[in-house]
């Protein structure tokens, strides 16, 4: 168990339909640090962060966030999670749509300003969204994420079909929000992203293969790479239980 924990999951059982995603998890997650949740499309990522920020429904387990039950209302402001859709209204502003949240919230105007600084859009801030590229309407759904400085921020594919220069800066952003305390997951299917985290989860058909540090992960394999150090544990994975692929098969999962 990690002293420090900003999450705690212990015996966690998810099913979607026939399928179960997750039988079993145990997860500690550090605070104030960066992690990433990593892996390819249908592992179980978005299962597991809708789980942390309380809008999944779970069989069994338990889900601790901030010390609290994942979901509860003690966490509504402490806790902000940004999806792989863009939470944005197209017809108004870059401004007036964080003013919106900034308001639902009971925040200051000065914090919209904070966060459209923050991640590079002052130049757009009156532009409606519904003109702005998926790069800039994904920028805005972060900042409306970012509002109240929460203390974990839950963030699905943030990067997703970005240009290397903007990828670049949004994680010049995470890291100055670790820096100022804050506690990030991102997960991402793009295993160059783990060389940029504090500690890397990697997930594969429900199950965690590692829990390490991007040197540990290197390490531990290796590998020169981490598409290469993860592809050799999915391969030690499903030598070492032959009978959970065949399982995953049955479900419709392989």
């Amino acid at each position: 168990m990690v002293n420090n924990a900003a999450v705690a999951i212990r015996g966690l059982h998810v099913r979607r339909g026939s399928t179960t995603v997750f039988d079993g998890l145990d997860l500690d997650l550090s605070a104030q640090a960066v992690t990433g949740l990593l892996g390819p499309s249908g592992g179980g990522k978005t299962t597991l962060m809708r789980s942390i920020v309380g809008v999944q429904k779970s069989d069994a387990g338990t889900v601790t966030v901030l010390g609290e039950a994942a979901g509860s209302r003690a966490l509504r402001r402490r806790v902000a999670y940004d999806t792989q859709e863009a939470s944005v209204y197209d017809d108004v502003t870059v401004a007036q749509n964080l003013r919106y949240f900034a308001r639902a919230l009971g925040l200051a105007r000065a914090e919209v300003d904070r966060v459209i600084d923050q991640v590079g859009l002052r130049p757009q801030a009156g532009q409606l969204i519904g003109s702005l590229s998926g790069g800039q309407r994904g920028r805005v759904s972060l900042a409306t994420a970012m509002l109240g400085k929460p203390d974990l921020l839950v963030l699905d594919e943030p990067t997703v079909g970005l240009d290397p220069v903007l990828r670049e800066s949004l994680w010049q952003v995470f890291r100055a929000l670790a820096a100022d305390g804050a506690t990030l997951l991102i997960s991402s299917h793009v295993m160059d992203e783990a060389l940029r985290c504090d500690e890397v989860v990697l997930v594969h058909a429900g199950r965690v293969l590692a829990q390490t540090t991007p040197q540990g992960l290197l390490t531990r394999t290796g590998a020169a790479d981490p598409d290469s150090a993860f592809l050799q544990l999915i391969e030690e994975d499903e030598s070492a239980h032959p009978h959970r692929r065949r399982a995953e098969r049955e479900e419709g999962r392989g």
